[in-house]
Order: structure tokens, then sequence, then C-alpha cells
């Protein structure tokens, strides 16, 4: 009969050789990790695995969502958005789970004409609710190449990341009431679309057809997470993102991502509900308070 100490090392061996198996398949192909969900021909994988477009044109827009659940962990995507007169389109990229009550932690790009910057939305719903908006313009043009876009989520912060500089962060406030997702795996999900009802200027500037096809490109796709398998959760305790050397686990952000994040809040966001006192004239959201 084993001795415990040799039954505990073999099993940090099979649970260390379990985590290498989710990273390799973490930092897999898409078509290892994702499902082209709709938009037919629009949506393509391509070079081998490494290479993900989805397209806009007059008749349908396109999207993919991924193959596993994730519960906590940092999702990671580089994203090279549509270029020219991208007016009317929003690229959504976005976590979230399913029915009226979903929790969701989106990323929305609003396109604009040529010349104009785009708009980052990004909101998070908890418990069906949402009404959580702050939009951001950006400090680099995202259609002339790759950018990284990321989520960290864990039991106590969400964490919004372009290029892994902090732009949001959404902290569990759950002891005064705020729920906080915690309990639904969520799966990521992608999708170009026709938003010209709102996207640009409150849908006063419209898409022109001329210049379809939009397209989108994604690459690099990469989650340090924790996956669910049939109502369970598997992870590390120590997953780190290969490009950052913020831990997904950590409560929340340092010192130096913290001025980060405030730098980008002084000089990039252009909307805030927290600030929106017509929007909640009973008062603002009790987050938003704390």
């Amino acid at each position: 009969m084993a001795s415990s100490a040799s039954l505990n090392i073999s099993s940090m061996l099979l649970f260390s050789l379990f985590v290498s198996s989710i990273m390799a398949a973490s930092a897999g192909s898409f078509y290892q990790d994702f499902d082209l969900t709709w938009g037919d021909h629009r949506a393509k994988i391509l070079d081998g695995g490494k290479l993900l477009t989805l397209s806009l044109d007059k008749a349908s827009g396109s999207g993919f969502q991924s193959k596993k659940e994730y519960l906590f962990g940092r999702i990671d995507m580089q994203l090279k958005l549509v270029s020219g007169n991208s007016a009317g389109t929003v690229t959504a990229y976005y976590l979230s789970s399913q029915g009226p009550t979903h929790d969701e932690i989106d990323f929305e790009f609003l396109g604009n004409l040529s010349g104009d910057p785009y708009i980052l939305h990004t909101n998070v719903f908890t418990q069906g609710k949402g009404n959580r908006e702050q939009q951001f313009y950006l400090w680099f043009d995202p259609t002339e190449n790759f950018h990284t876009y990321s989520i960290i989520w864990n039991p106590q912060n969400i964490i919004f990341l372009a290029d892994n500089i902090p732009i949001r962060e959404f902290k569990n406030q759950e002891s005064i009431g705020v729920p906080f997702p915690k309990s639904q795996p969520m799966r990521i999900y992608s999708s170009l679309w026709n938003a010209d009802d709102w996207a640009t200027r409150g849908g006063l500037v419209k898409i022109d057809w001329s210049k379809a096809p939009f397209t989108a490109f994604y690459r690099n796709f990469n989650a340090a997470a924790c996956m669910w398998f049939h109502g369970s959760s598997s992870c590390a305790s120590k997953f780190t993102s290969p490009v950052s050397n913020i831990a997904w686990q950590n409560q929340g952000l340092d010192a130096k991502s913290r001025r980060k994040l405030q730098w980008v809040q002084k000089n990039y966001m252009i909307y805030n509900y927290c600030s929106d006192m017509k929007r909640f004239p009973e008062g603002l959201p009790p987050e938003c308070r704390h």
C-alpha cells in the first residue's frame, strides 16, 4: 500500500499534467477553441487556425463562440478592427452566460466615419441587469494593427485591459448589495453586426453599404482560466497570462497599474454611468457611491 506522501506526490504530478493540458489547449488554434456560429461564409478560420475573420455585408453579419465555458481567469484576444468608414458597425467581443439572469462582460467597438476615432463601449451585466456602461476613445488606431484586449475576472474584480493597460475595474461589492458575477460559467463570444440604428452618433450616421464587406480580424487567443466541465471548475491556483505579469487571481491592481487606470480614465473616458445624474435622478447606483 502506497504511503500518503507518495499518493500526494502522484496527485500533484497528475494535476500538473492536467494543468499543462489545459494551458496547451487554451493557446491552441481557432479550429480547436471556437465554433463559427452564424453568418455562413462570412466567418472564416484561416492560416491553419491562426487567424479568424468576421465580415458584414448587407445580407448578414457573422459571429463565433468558444467551445469551452470558463469560470474566472484571464482572456486575451488580439483584434484588428474594421478600417475606413465603419460607421454603423459594431464589433462585439464578450463573455456571457445564458438565460434571463445571465452574467456578461462586454467589449463593444462602435464604428465611425473615416478619420474619427472608434468608441470602446464596456458594460457589466449581473443577474440579467446591465446599465453599467463606460465608454472610451483609444490612444491608438485599432484598425492599423492588431491590439490585445483582455478581461481579468476573479472573485474580487473584473478588469478590462487594452494592450495590458487597465481601462476599467468593476469591484465585487456584494457587501453593499451589488450582485457580482461569480457562479455562472461563461463562454467567449464575438460578432460583427449592423447597429446603425444606435452605434454612430445615436443612429444619425448609417452604414455606407458601398464600402461592404466590412471585416474584423482576430489572432493570438489565450485563456489562462478555470474551465467548466460537467458542473465543476478545474483550474490552477497560479495561472498568469504569457503577455502579462498580472496573475489573474490577484485581488486587484497594484499601484503602478492603478496609475495607468487613472491615466486612461482621465484622458480617454468619454462616458461613465456613475457620473450620469440625469440618468439616475433618484440617486446613483450603490457601486458608484462606494
